[in-house]
Order: C-alpha cells, then sequence, then structure tokens
C-alpha cells in the first residue's frame, strides 16, 4: 500500500479517537503499523493507550519504537519516562525525563515527574531540587497554582511535591546551622529560626514600620532605624581619618577611566527609566569601581588602590559567599536621581563614606533626608524605601559597604551566614532568580 493510504488510516483513527471511538482508533492504529512498522504517530497513540491501561511494559516499548524514529519529540520521551516509571524501571525513567530535559529545560511536566523518580530512587535531596524546580516553572507560566490551574492527572502529585518541596526545604536550611544549635542551645537560634519561617512563608512578617520591606529575607525584633548611631561602629575612625588618602586612590582611578561599570545591569536602555531618572545636565549614569561584588573580591581592582583595600581589609564587613560584601565607589554623574527602591535583608546595613560631594545631593532614607558630608560616614538600613540624587553639574562619589547590624549576636551572624549560602546555593541549582 502507498503512504496516501498509511495517512488515510491515520486520519482515520484520529478521527475516531477525536470521536471517542478508543477501540477503532486502536485497531486502525495497529494497521498503521502493519504497514508502517515505524510510524510515530500510531506507536505513540498505542503507547498512550497502553499507559492509560497500566500495561506499563507494552508502553514501554512502544514509546521505546517511537523514540527511535523520532529522539528530539519531548513528549514521546515524557511517555517513555512513564511508562518506565510505571514498570518500576526507575533508572531508564530517569534517563527518558534527563534527555527530555536536556531538549527542553523549561518541561516542567517532565521535570516533575523526574522529581519523583528520584524520590523512589531514594535521591531525596536531588528530587527536592527537580520538585521545586518544576513548582516554579509551572507557576511562572501561571500553572499549578490551584486547581483550576492544575490539570486533574497531575493535581495529586502536584500536592505531594509541594509538600514535599515545603519539609525539605525546611530540612535543608535548618541544617545549615545545625551544628550552632548543638552548641549554643535553641534560645540563641531563635530569631534566626523565626527569620527562616517568614521566608518559608510559614509566618507571615510583622514589620513594624510599612517602608521597610526587604526583598529576600527579614529579621524580626530588630530595632527600626533608618540611620544609625555613629557609636554603634568603631571602625568609623579608620575610614574617616583616611579619607584623603581613599580620596587620592579614587582620583587617580577616574583620570585613568578603567575598571568603572554601571553599578545596575539594565539590558535594555527603554528599562533605564525605571530605575535612574534624569536631570538637565545630560543622560543619567550610575557607576561603580568595585572592590567587592556579590561577595567575590576584584582582585585588580584591590591592587589598584592598595591603601583603600589594606582599610576595607581591617572592617568587620559582611562576609556570605556568593553574597556579601559588596564594597565600591559609587559614582553618580550630574542629574542622575536613583529612583526610590528596597535593599535584600535588614541582617545587613549599608555604609557610606562621602568622597566627592557637590551641592545638592543627597540621600533619602524611609522618608527621612540626609545630605552627605565629605569625610563624614553614615550608615542606614536599605531595606527602607530610599533614594539618591545629585542635582549638581559636578561628579558625586562615596565609598559603599556593606556591615552587620550592630543588634545581631555572633551566633546570629554566624548562623545567618551558613543559612543564606545555603539558600544562595539551593536557590541557584533550582534556577530561582536573582534577588
Amino acid at each position: 500500500m502507498t503512504d496516501e493510504s498509511v495517512d488515510a488510516l491515520l486520519a482515520a483513527a484520529r478521527e475516531q479517537a477525536a470521536q471517542g471511538n478508543v477501540a477503532q482508533a486502536v485497531r486502525l492504529s495497529r494497521q498503521v503499523l502493519e504497514l508502517a512498522p515505524d510510524q510515530p504517530d500510531a506507536l505513540s497513540f498505542l503507547g498512550q493507550h497502553a499507559l492509560t491501561d497500566g500495561q506499563f511494559a507494552v508502553a514501554k516499548h512502544l514509546f521505546e519504537r517511537a523514540v527511535e524514529v523520532d529522539g528530539g519529540n519531548v513528549q514521546l520521551l515524557k511517555n517513555l519516562g512513564l511508562a518506565s516509571l510505571g514498570a518500576n524501571r526507575l533508572d531508564e525513567a530517569r534517563f527518558a525525563f534527563d534527555r527530555a530535559l536536556v531538549l527542553e529545560p523549561d518541561f516542567f511536566v517532565a521535570r516533575l515527574y523526574l522529581g519523583l523518580t528520584l524520590e523512589r530512587l531514594g535521591h531525596r535531596d536531588a528530587a527536592l531540587r527537580e520538585y521545586f524546580s518544576a513548582i516554579l516553572k509551572a507557576q511562572s507560566h501561571g500553572r499549578w497554582l490551584g486547581p483550576d490551574t492544575t490539570p486533574p492527572p497531575l493535581r495529586e502529585l502536584v500536592v505531594t511535591a509541594m509538600r514535599f518541596v515545603d519539609a525539605g526545604r525546611k530540612r535543608v536550611f535548618t541544617d545549615a546551622y545545625a551544628d550552632l544549635r548543638a552548641r549554643h542551645g535553641a534560645a540563641a537560634l531563635r530569631r534566626v529560626d523565626h527569620a527562616l519561617d517568614i521566608y518559608l512563608g510559614e509566618v507571615a512578617p510583622e514589620h513594624p514600620d510599612p517602608q521597610q520591606k526587604p526583598k529576600f529575607l527579614f529579621f524580626p525584633e530588630l530595632p527600626t532605624t533608618r540611620y544609625f548611631p555613629r557609636e554603634l561602629f568603631d571602625w568609623y575612625e579608620a575610614l574617616e581619618r583616611n579619607t584623603a588618602v581613599i580620596r587620592d586612590e579614587l582620583l587617580a582611578v577616574l583620570q585613568a577611566d578603567q575598571g568603572i561599570e554601571p553599578f545596575l545591569n539594565i539590558p535594555k536602555a527603554e528599562d533605564v527609566p525605571r530605575f535612574l531618572g534624569a536631570g538637565p545636565q545630560g543622560p543619567p549614569a550610575w557607576d561603580a569601581f568595585f572592590f567587592y561584588r556579590h561577595g567575590m573580591r576584584y582582585d585588580e581592582n584591590c591592587a589598584r588602590c592598595p591603601r583603600t583595600s589594606a582599610l576595607l581589609d581591617s572592617l568587620p564587613l559582611v562576609r556570605i559567599r556568593a553574597h556579601a560584601p559588596e564594597v565600591c565607589f559609587s559614582v553618580l554623574a550630574p542629574g542622575t536621581h536613583i529612583l526610590p527602591h528596597h535593599g535584600v535583608t535588614n541582617t545587613r546595613l549599608v555604609t557610606h563614606l562621602p568622597l566627592i560631594v557637590p551641592g545638592d545631593c543627597a540621600i533619602r532614607v524611609g522618608g527621612e533626608e540626609h545630605a552627605w558630608q565629605e569625610g563624614r560616614c553614615i550608615t542606614f538600613d536599605d531595606t527602607f524605601e530610599h533614594e539618591a540624587w545629585n542635582r549638581s553639574d559636578r561628579t558625586r562619589v562615596v565609598l559603599i559597604l556593606d556591615n552587620w547590624n550592630p543588634y545581631l549576636t555572633d551566633v546570629e551572624r554566624e548562623a545567618l551566614t551558613g543559612l543564606v549560602e545555603t539558600i544562595g546555593t539551593f536557590n541557584r541549582e533550582c534556577g530561582v532568580p536573582e534577588t
């Protein structure tokens, strides 16, 4: 028979299936395979029929044949994984789901079933990451937000996966500071536990001030303070005494015009007005010469400013792998306005040492305005809504650095370091966007 005959049988099988005449569709699909044993649509239909009937070995064989013909079809690979899972061929199921995800990483249904497979294999941590990734990706597409956005066949598994994720994340993150609990007792970690519960959504944050909105981690029971008293930071003296030294190295950097980069990564020019406002002086620009960014030391930049770098090394900076500190010369062009925004956590504060401050430059934190004074440090909690501007016709530069909130105990700082590193690693592995 000709290809036209095969096509006609396939069309008839599809029509019968659409009308609910499954037995007729099965009969016609089998006729197709008698004429064209490798026809992938017929193999797929018969495989799905066998899968529905619980004939997992039969379904697996049919999907294997279909995949041999069309190995780039992620739906076929997903169905092969389901058949293998039903047949308790777990390693083969894992391989099929992995192949589908290599071809289509955002295929969240395949990732959900990969999580189930890994859980059955006893790889609970790996299952946790796959379940969490699947849920995040599905919800970013408006799926699995509730029963109405979850297909009935998936509802039970999605709910089970969500419960697995809730318990698993709590376990992984709490383990990050379990040794400190063993050494110092539960009472010493009470506020850290509370902060973790807020992060996980188990309890609602109670912000004493509505302007305080951490984007990442809110630590409870800390004083609600916009600007912090100088007396809390005995290291101010070393910075301020060396203002001239730091400024000299800054001027050399500005003159060389190397190593300076945008503070914000704004890939599209049309998005700039969401973050930066401009005055009549020209286009806005907020640039930086980084000593550290997201916890990574910029060795070349540090070498160019050795005295500043040595001073920084002597300070109690927040040091969390892949997160902190952030230390830079912050360079604000004439007319630039950094629009109101919130920082990530009240566990760390931001300190400024003003180095070059023309007139009409200021910062506003939580509604309280402050005009910088060259050589005089200020420290503030950037989880309050804050903004800064340079309305002059000259460049403004401050040294920015991260330091711990002084109202944290040493044990809490150590616990937070481990917790934030663990959350960061977990989120990166699961494809969570950076905060």
